[in-house]
């Protein structure tokens, strides 16, 4: 009997996911490998539905690579929440006579498939395709997963877009990136789009913070650039830089809700409205007469199509994914380093503390980091080191230096230490 092999895609959309389909299926189908494209993620197979299931030919995935969403669709339902609905994927997969799974997702999706993988006992073999615009799958640092790019190339020009409105209207927009977990995505455009600062929650090294700490921050920055004579600005902020804020703070001010699992809702939080409602009433109580707008980034990102970086990148991983499995390997992630296929298996990707896939975050200890703080225009450690710079500062917002250092150098304890380069 021939082999067949399930493609699945779960989770948020990411620019090249149908390339990674088209890869697959024309590598599998060139083998003999019966191909079939499942649509909704584990949805439907979690509810025995074999009606998911299509064949994949040739010529129906040979263009779809420049296409964005994707065509199998994609959903977040996750069989791992509960051990009755692993069983059910495992036998709908059975009844569809399916010998390998490649699917297609992020930290999520990579726990189901391992699984899946466990819980067939090795009779389905699964391999995994680290997808997200977030960039927080625990790849070596300077792998990217597919998708990030794209986001970070569109999401630059929308930032520059900004810049340039900022500029002629003379007023700052707060510009909030997708990123729950890690600021790779708002570091990337931020740095990559010289936005005047760029805030991830990283750079708390995991520790509560104040929402009048955030605020400030972002208040510093536009006080001193007004100093220096420009009156407009960009902020990059990552959403889970909410995460990082007391979340009795934010429930004492109803601005969060919980799911089931009392996680905050990050979709009902609007953390751009909040943060320009605080930043405008701080600048006006320090006499500044600046227009803040808020701005969402993210799902003008996530469907679009893939650049030509994770054009090529999706058929590389495309290819090893179904190679891979096609010659009875199983288990693991599929990654090219340095040009070449690496198989990560997924034991080594958990957390032992988690009990999930590892995230990978930003490293504030890195040259990379310290080389875009270099860039940013907010508080600093210099900006206190001369008395005429601070009177200068304090005068800009109707303090008095003592009253300007009490307020502001606290921001700075955070700073990272000078960048040595020799």
């Amino acid at each position: 009997m021939n082999e067949r092999m399930a493609i699945l895609v779960g989770g948020g959309p990411a620019p090249g996911i149908n390339s990674v389909i088209a890869a697959a299926t024309i590598r599998a189908r060139l083998r003999g490998v019966e191909v079939l494209g499942i649509f909704d993620g584990f949805e439907r197979l979690m509810a025995g539905d074999t009606s998911c299931a299509e064949p994949l030919e040739i010529d129906r995935v040979s263009r779809i690579h420049f296409l964005g969403g994707s065509v199998l669709r994609t959903s977040r339902a996750n069989p791992t929440a509960d051990p009755d609905a692993v069983k059910s994927v495992v036998s709908t997969l059975r009844r569809l006579g399916v010998s390998m799974l490649l699917t297609i997702g992020g930290d999520d999706t990579a726990f189901s498939a391992r699984s899946i993988a466990e819980a067939t006992g090795g009779d389905i073999r699964v391999a995994h395709v680290p997808k997200t615009i977030d960039n927080d799958l625990d790849l070596p640092p300077d792998i990217n997963t597919f998708g990030y790019e794209t986001a970070r190339h569109i999401g630059v020009g929308i930032v520059h877009s900004l810049m340039v409105d900022a500029k002629t209207t003379s007023r700052w927009y707060i510009v909030v990136a997708m990123g729950r977990k890690a600021g790779h995505l708002a570091m990337g455009i931020g740095k990559a789009a010289g936005a005047t600062v760029t805030i991830i929650p990283e750079e708390f090294n995991g520790d509560s913070v104040t929402l009048d700490e955030v605020a400030d921050i972002l208040v510093g920055s536009i006080v001193k650039r007004a100093a220096l004579g420009r009156p407009d600005g960009v902020a990059v902020v990552a959403e889970g830089v909410c995460l990082a804020i007391d979340p009795s703070e934010l429930e004492s001010l109803g601005l969060v809700e919980r799911d089931e699992h009392g996680h905050i809702r990050l979709s009902e939080l609007d953390l751009g409205r909040v943060l320009q409602g605080e930043v405008t009433r701080r600048l006006a109580s320090l006499g500044h007469e600046t227009t803040v707008v808020s701005k969402n980034l993210g799902y003008e990102l996530r469907s679009a199509p893939p650049i030509p970086i994770d054009l090529e990148y999706t058929r590389d991983l495309g290819y090893c994914g179904a190679r891979y499995l096609i010659q009875g390997g199983s288990g693991a992630m599929v990654s090219m380093q340095q040009g070449r296929f690496v198989p990560i298996p997924f034991e080594d990707l958990m957390d032992s503390d988690t009990g999930r896939m590892r995230v990978r975050l930003v490293d504030i200890n890195s040259t990379r980091y310290a080389i875009a703080r270099r860039y940013m225009i907010r508080i600093r450690r210099d900006d206190f080191e001369d008395r005429d710079g601070v009177e200068s500062l304090a005068l800009s917002c109707c303090l008095d230096a003592d009253a300007f250092r009490k307020r502001f150098e606290p921001q700075t304890n955070r700073e990272p230490l000078p960048l040595q380069l020799t």
